[in-house]
């Protein structure tokens, strides 16, 4: 029988990553308090950074664009998994899922450059401090960050250009949303020739923008050996939160995208929730880490909440002075 005659005309994708779940439910409420935190945080950082015009600096528009990214990763898969888990809606739309192929394919990708770009930044502030401002300006930052986003949407073309004109045999998802490898799983070919493809790409990705973190790394160590004890201490405060976000984006993409194409096995479990982890951790712990590490946002943090408190306990002062009154009125 021929791949045409074999095929079937699929509108609708169902979604049975989450069939051999025990606990659903339980899952559910955890990605959805996840969800809602990691987009509560990077919605955030975001208006801080817009409402404070001593915040429009190269960084924070570099930080601006990660909380960006963040939201746009996390939602590309997680309202669709707490839709399956929590109301039962396991059905997606053939274009609803390609979009979303892409838009999660797309927030991947980014969030490796723009980690390498904030660290190009951090080298940059720490070598050459005096001469920072006249190497990244706001106009160089926002230049850059255009290019980043263009080539990125530039390499995740090739997806749905790869996948639509496939016959499809099925149309059940192994996965828990719509990634190129859930989707080409579902066509009538052989998918290992387009996995490579997609596997070269993507260690190309994570290789350059790795590598190169690793070089501006190396590069600051070389030049923190050189300078004073206090210095040091700046140095290393400044690169703590970076490194965190580093870790914990490319921890779990090195192990399920890179170290099993050199003969790591992995469950299907393991691969989901590895596959979960790196949507959800980074999108979570970016905005706090920024947040609670960077001196100017915290401080931002701290007088909303000092202003709160004391407004707060002027309403309760007045309220003690009106009864006060009152009571000195009816004697």
């Amino acid at each position: 029988m021929s791949l045409q005659n074999a095929s079937i005309n699929v509108r609708h994708f169902i979604i049975g990553g989450f069939d051999t779940l025990s606990r659903p439910i339980a899952v559910g409420v955890v990605i959805l308090i996840a969800y809602f935190l990691a987009v509560l945080a990077n919605i955030a950082n975001i208006m801080f950074i817009i409402s404070d015009k001593r915040l429009h600096k190269p960084m924070y528009l570099l930080i601006c664009n990660l909380a960006v990214v963040d939201i746009m990763y996390t939602s590309s898969c997680s309202p669709t998994m707490i839709g399956v888990l929590l109301a039962g809606v396991n059905t997606i739309s053939y274009v609803a899922c390609l979009i979303q192929m892409c838009v999660f394919h797309l927030g991947t990708s980014m969030e490796s450059f723009v980690l390498a770009v904030m660290a190009l930044d951090r080298f940059i502030a720490i070598i050459y401090p005096f001469q920072y401002h006249s190497y990244l300006t706001n106009t160089r930052v926002l230049v850059l960050t255009f290019i980043v986003w263009f080539v990125n949407w530039f390499f995740v073309f090739y997806l749905p250009a790869t996948v639509v004109p496939l016959p499809h045999c099925s149309s059940r998802l192994r996965y828990t949303f719509c990634d190129f490898a859930a989707v080409l799983r579902t066509t009538c070919v052989n998918p290992d020739k387009y996995f490579n493809e997609v596997a070269i790409v993507t260690f190309f990705i994570l290789f350059f923008t790795f590598v190169f973190i690793c070089l501006s790394y190396c590069g600051i160590l070389l030049f923190v050996k050189l300078s004073s004890n206090n210095e040091k201490k700046k140095m290393g405060s400044t690169l703590v939160s970076h490194l965190i976000c580093v870790i914990v984006h490319y921890c779990p993409a090195f192990v399920r995208i890179i170290f099993t194409r050199f003969g790591v096995v992995l469950t299907f479990e393991e691969r989901q929730g590895l596959l979960i982890g790196a949507v959800l951790g980074p999108c979570l712990v970016n905005p706090f880490v920024y947040c609670l590490r960077t001196k100017e946002i915290k401080q931002k943090l701290l007088k909303i909440f000092k202003k709160k408190h004391y407004i707060h306990m002027n309403s309760i002062n007045r309220e003690k002075y009106i009864k006060c009154t009152n009571m000195q009125t009816s004697f």
